[in-house]
């Protein structure tokens, strides 16, 4: 396919979203037209796009602009490789989303007060996608910027749409400030690296990274990566994003943890690859230490949560933790001169992020229809979904199979990459440096089996057992487009798991646009069939055949149960001599982690209160009330004291502001005194 129909699918996409929120605003009057509207070309953009991104992924890249009148500020977009990648998860996502958002939206339009913000939430929503199509594919740092600013606006809007909750409320705020902070960064960076290279484009900006000095070159990677950091939920920048996807629609929810964090992780791929050049060994070094971080700290708080979308918020921050390995392991191959480890390092971040934003969309969503459903979020009061949404559940259980990294599911191939990537790392490098690769593998290790038994907690107290409440009693299955959605994103992680040897070999550009090398032929062995580590001394692992192996093994046991016991026959459930087993008599979510909770309590500090109701006699108790809550570290011990000194600063800067117009004249006067001192002289 030539360039042209590439640009002009890729244009009629951007088209398609500007008319999504163009139609929203419209027809806000009108909440039914507008969903319809929003939604249908929030799809036809998505298609229109995922279409244009896989042609430049499989073909060349594909470059234009639009005339500017100031060469600095010059709009121009890049269709390359890894623009195209992002670009590609974007639309599935996208589309999967809309699809979902057909039946989603429908019950915002029975009241009045949602139907009149629908037609809002739908122009958000396609300037969301539209803002970050941008960012994926500016090649101007002008241009990106302005994009990165529309996609912080259009988040706010959303995360706020709830916008009489102080929940949502004080959550918008906290990601509005943490968005001005990461642009603050992101302007300075650029700044730092244009100043050198006498341009803003990304051409330019790629033969920049040799000429900063190492003081300028760690002060740019500073910025950057405080800047994208902050945008992709690390911690301990991370604060705002538990707060901020709860409290959004679940729809939103979605896109926000599946998509809109990646574009930290696509900016710190471009810049830490590209435009920094080699970088010294403790560059790398501070990323992987910050994604063990942001992986340990992340699964164990999510491990303590009973908000089913707040326990999934943290998981994502557990997960950017996990791509981030693989960049720093990427990073450190390439100082060490070390290119195809580089490339193998490259591919296992890269395909944890699709990996991730494909299964994270669709727990989000499976999250949104038992929301849709029961009205609530608290997994306390859930329980027994799985007989009245039937498919909903078997959906959340793909997804929380695919998160836990059990094969053959998508997962599980990515993670077995950066395993192989930190393993290859450890007979490279040699000394301190090398022990930091299995040292970082082994907390993988450690990572995943937390993640799998959080995740047995989320699907078994939501989906099994009893229903705890009315709610849950009378759920009932998600509309038929919602499940659309969500089918789509089920089958993907199966797809991505299964024939993840026959997916790798589209990430040849990708290396060689990155790294320099393509890993192709390294990658897959037995005609596509076993994925390589790429390494003589790596592993290999075929998760087609361990499907094969799956299926096998479930029908053998299938086939000798139904010759043995072809009669069916009911009894009652054993009891322990109680009169019958109800709710009250069920695992609860607050159980099932206190152990958890005891062994790391050094870093939870848990607080608990029991307050007992008593009848007649202290002996017979009436009712026990029994809350337990842990302590918000980062917040207590770094932002507080933080929001703290600003206040007394800023308090103190007000004796400035006397309001007199003589007291301003001098101010002036002393600034321009201090210029002509000390102002840099020709």
């Amino acid at each position: 396919m030539n360039s042209f129909p590439t640009t002009g699918l890729f244009v009629g996409g951007l088209a398609a979203y500007a008319l999504g929120s163009i139609s929203g605003f419209l027809f806000r009057i009108s909440p039914a037209t507008a969903r319809r509207a929003g939604c249908g070309f929030g799809l036809l953009g998505a298609v229109l796009q995922g279409i244009s991104g896989l042609a430049a992924l499989l073909g060349s890249s594909v470059e234009w602009s639009i005339p500017c009148a100031v060469p600095l500020f010059a709009y121009s977009f890049s269709l390359g490789a890894v623009s195209a990648y992002f670009t590609v998860a974007l639309s599935l996502l996208a589309a999967s989303v809309s699809i979902y958002s057909f039946g989603y939206l429908a019950g915002m339009e029975k009241g009045v007060e949602s139907g009149r913000k629908l037609g809002l939430l739908t122009f958000f929503y396609n300037a969301l996608l539209l803002s970050l199509s941008v960012v994926f594919t500016a090649s101007n740092a002008f241009l990106f910027l302005i994009a990165w600013e529309m996609t912080s606006l259009a988040g706010y809007a959303l995360v706020t749409f709830d916008h009489k909750s102080e929940e949502s409320r004080s959550a918008g705020l906290l990601y509005l400030i943490m968005s001005h902070v990461e642009a603050g960064c992101l302007l300075l960076g650029f700044a730092l690296i244009g100043q050198h290279a006498g341009s803003l484009d990304f051409h330019a900006l790629r033969q920049a990274g040799g000429l900063l000095s190492p003081p300028q070159q760690a002060c740019a990677f500073l910025l950057f990566f405080l800047g994208f950091g902050i945008k992709a939920g690390v911690i301990p920048v991370h604060i705002w994003l538990p707060a901020a996807h709860p409290v959004a629609p679940s729809n939103v929810s979605a896109l926000l943890s599946g998509i809109v964090i990646k574009a930290g992780i696509y900016g710190m791929v471009r810049v830490f690859l590209e435009f920094l050049g080699v970088v010294p060994n403790w560059m790398g070094i501070a990323v992987i230490v910050v994604a063990v971080t942001s992986a340990i700290l992340g699964v164990l708080y999510a491990l303590m949560e009973h908000d089913l979308k707040r326990l999934l918020a943290y998981h994502s921050i557990e997960n950017i933790g996990i791509i981030l390995l693989g960049l720093g392991a990427a990073m450190m191959f390439q100082t060490a001169g070390y290119p195809r480890l580089a490339a193998f390092a490259v591919i296992a971040c890269l395909f944890h992020t699709l990996n991730h934003a494909v299964f994270k969309c669709l727990l989000f969503l499976g999250a949104g229809s038992v929301l849709h459903s029961t009205h609530t979020k608290n997994m306390e009061e859930l329980g027994g979904l799985n007989r009245r949404m039937p498919w909903t559940s078997l959906f959340f259980l793909v997804g929380a199979i695919a998160i836990s990294g059990l094969p053959p599911l998508n997962g599980f191939v990515s993670e077995w990459l950066t395993y192989q990537s930190l393993l290859a790392g450890f007979g490279a490098e040699k000394g301190l440096v090398g022990l930091m690769f299995p040292i970082a593998g082994s907390l993988l290790a450690l990572t995943g089996a937390l993640a799998a038994a959080c995740f047995v907690k989320a699907f078994g107290i939501t989906f099994l057992a009893l229903p705890r409440s009315p709610e849950a009693e009378n759920a009932q299955e998600a509309p038929t487009t919602m499940l659309a959605g969500m089918g789509i994103l089920a089958f993907a992680c199966f797809a991505l798991g299964i024939g993840a040897s026959w997916f790798l070999p589209v990430f040849e550009g990708i290396t060689r646009e990155l790294v320099g090398v393509s890993a192709r032929g390294d990658l897959t062995l037995a005609h596509g069939f076993v994925i390589s580590s790429g390494t003589p001394h790596g592993g290999s692992v075929s998760t087609a055949v361990i499907a094969l192996m799956l299926l096998a093994l479930g029908a053998i046991p299938a086939w000798f149960l139904a010759r043995r016991f072809a009669v069916r026959r009911v009894g009652p459930t054993w009891d322990c001599g109680l009169p019958g087993l109800g709710p009250e008599n069920e695992y609860t979510a607050t159980a099932f982690s206190k152990p958890l909770r005891m062994v790391f309590a050094a870093l939870y500090k848990p607080r608990r209160e029991i307050q007992t109701v008593f009848d007649v006699s202290p002996y017979f108790p009436k009712s026990i009330h029994f809350e337990s809550e842990i302590e918000p570290t980062f917040e207590n011990r770094i932002y507080k004291p933080v929001q703290a000194m600003v206040y007394w600063i800023s308090l103190r800067m007000r004796a400035i502001q006397a309001g007199s117009i003589h007291a301003y004249l001098a101010y002036i006067f002393v600034t321009l005194v201090i210029l002509l001192l000390f102002g840099v002289r020709p």
